[in-house]
């Protein structure tokens, strides 16, 4: 029975930097080799990053992808790699999109993988199954593959599939029992949602009794705009056996010797009735570099809790959104409450205090204690803090304008708004907004004002949520002020406002909107889940009167099934309401 050293590479390749990525490659694949790694997998289009979105349309962003694959191969020969193989996923193509006018069916981009060993590209997959829900748009973008190719390497024959193709059964995964494979190489960029880690592990071994062989499953990891990547990679055994398991929101290289069935003597059938896919064989001479005989054991990671693995995501999230996209700090308004005071405390923990800004903005209605929660929460975490008063800039707007009401409300907060974006522009700080999902939902915000920014922590974490982090992060070390989490949540935009003046509780308004939002329930599911029939309707109103202001609203980290933008997008224009006739 051959024995195949795997190396699992969780890395963090960014989209656009093919350069960059090929770099990557070939760094990690070197430290794999150093570990007598002779089978080294790395995730769904390294090469690109992803999600490409619509640079799959520029013809000369596909030539790139094209272009750097037998580069990367020689250049991996050239490190002393020729005998250690190499599985990368690149973005291929032979036509236009399907969106072209121009498109011929069985022809356009495709998202591929490719097997690289002695200097050049040895085998090539297209993938079959291309999600097209939730954040997904592949069926955008590319052409589905055909045909499942199983590569006969090292004595084994190996299949070789991409992501979706493990989420549904039949396809690849069925091609691959047929051809009697031994071990199945899955490449993955597989977005993080709470729990979702759950959900791999009983998936992977389904998909490893479909196809009655072992399954390597690697994926990315790092943030790409709204979405971040968990890792969690796996090797899972035809029966189900957990063989190693990688950690999440770390880069690493699992390293594991999994001993695969020999190659059969007699081939598959190349297609079955019924089936969608044939099976293409290719048989790689090439000699691999020999396993050492000591066992290589990738080991098991601790699976982390709730609180700690949404707070891994959005630390992940914003110090990669900040990094790749060349800003070197951040500034956000410090109020004192419990959403500014989380938001600076992941934003401490992605980048260091030294590059964090915190300024308080006191109002003539700001409470003392609000400034004094605000200032200890900066000298607990060691950020740069900074106080500018608004009262009188609010002053001189109403000594020029007759204002009342709501809109000296919100004039407070857009003066806010500005004096962030002035030290945005003056000092190079991105600016963080600090509003909650639970407030993008209904609207309670002020659009220029506290809803400003270039990205938002929490903007797919609900208030309830909220105090939940905050009371996990304390437990680590105490840097967010007691006071913060136990007082009742307020803007402080008029004398003794209330959150509750405005909305339900939050406990309440949370587990409506799970079901309306997250879940897509209509009002009569919601009354008959026990919710009272007219704060539901108070509720949905809303939402659905808000979605003008998530339409303007800054990226950020996605945590959630369905987090506004990526996943959910309605119309403005909307007439429809629930519950009526």
């Amino acid at each position: 029975m051959p024995t195949l050293r795997l190396a699992l590479a969780q890395v963090n390749p960014i989209v656009g930097d093919i350069g960059g990525n090929t770099a990557l490659v070939r760094r990690v694949a070197g430290e794999a080799a150093a570990q007598g790694a002779n089978l080294v997998l790395f995730p769904e289009l390294t090469l690109t990053g992803y999600p490409v979105e619509d640079l799959v349309f520029r013809s000369s962003f596909v030539r790139a992808s094209q272009a750097a694959l037998p580069r990367l191969a020689a250049e991996l020969a050239q490190d002393g790699l020729g005998d250690v193989a190499v599985l990368c996923g690149y973005l291929d193509a032979d036509g236009p999109a399907p969106t072209s006018a121009d498109h011929r069916p069985g022809h356009g981009p495709r998202n591929a993988a490719a097997l690289l060993l002695g200097g050049r590209v040895v085998a090539t997959y297209f993938k079959h199954h291309l999600p097209n829900y939730g954040v997904f748009d592949e069926d955008r973008y590319f052409e589905p593959g055909s045909s499942l190719t199983v590569v006969r390497l090292g004595g084994a024959d190996i299949a070789l599939t991409i992501c979706e193709d493990l989420w549904q059964a039949g396809g690849p995964f069925a091609a691959a029992g047929r051809a009697g494979v031994g071990l199945v190489l899955n490449i993955n960029a597989s977005p993080y949602e709470l729990n979702k880690d759950n959900v791999r592990l009983p998936l992977v071994r389904r998909r490893a009794a479909e196809a009655g062989a072992t399954v390597a499953y690697v994926n990315t990891v790092g943030g790409q705009d709204e979405l971040v990547f968990d890792g969690d990679s796996l090797i899972v055994t035809a029966d189900g056996e957990l063989l190693a398991r990688g950690p999440q929101f770390a880069e690493h290289l699992l390293v594991h010797d999994v001993d695969v069935p020999a190659a059969g003597t007699a081939d598959g059938p190349a297609q079955a009735p019924g089936d969608d896919m044939t099976i293409e064989r290719v048989t790689v001479d090439l000699p691999l570099r020999p396993v050492p005989p000591l066992r290589a054991r990738g080991g098991l990671a601790d699976r982390i809790a709730d609180e700690e693995e949404v707070w891994a995501a959005l630390v992940l999230g914003l110090r990669d959104y900040v990094r790749k996209n060349g800003f070197r700090s951040v500034v956000l308004g410090l109020s004192g409450g419990i959403d500014s005071a989380v938001v600076a405390t992941i934003a401490v923990d992605a980048l260091g205090p030294d590059d964090v800004v915190g300024v308080s903005m006191p109002s003539g209605h700001s409470s003392g204690h609000s400034r004094d929660d605000a200032a200890d929460l900066a000298k607990r975490q060691g950020l740069d803090y900074r106080s500018e008063p608004i009262q009188p800039m609010v002053d001189a707007f109403l000594a020029n304008m007759s204002l009342s009401g709501l809109s000296v409300e919100n004039l407070q907060a857009r003066v806010r708004g500005v004096i962030l974006m002035a030290l945005s522009n003056q000092e190079g700080h991105l600016v963080l907004t600090t509003g909650n999902k639970s407030e993008l939902a209904v609207g309670y915000s002020t659009l220029y004002g506290d809803s400003v920014g270039g990205f938002n922590p929490l903007k797919d974490v609900p208030k309830t949520l909220v105090y939940r982090l905050a009371r996990w992060r304390n437990t680590v070390t105490p840097v967010i002020p007691e006071n913060s989490i136990v007082k009742p949540p307020s803007a402080e935009l008029r004398p003794g406002q209330l959150d509750t003046d405005s909305l339900p509780d939050y406990d309440q308004l949370d587990a409506i909107l799970l079901g309306y939002v997250d879940g897509d329930q209509g009002r009569d599911d919601l009354v008959a889940a026990g919710h009272d029939a007219a704060l539901v309707d108070r509720v949905l109103r809303m939402v659905d009167i808000a979605e003008y202001k998530r339409r303007q609203s800054a990226p950020g980290t996605k945590i959630s099934i369905k987090a506004f933008g990526r996943d959910r997008r309605l119309p403005i224009t909307n007439r429809f309401r629930e519950g009526a006739v």
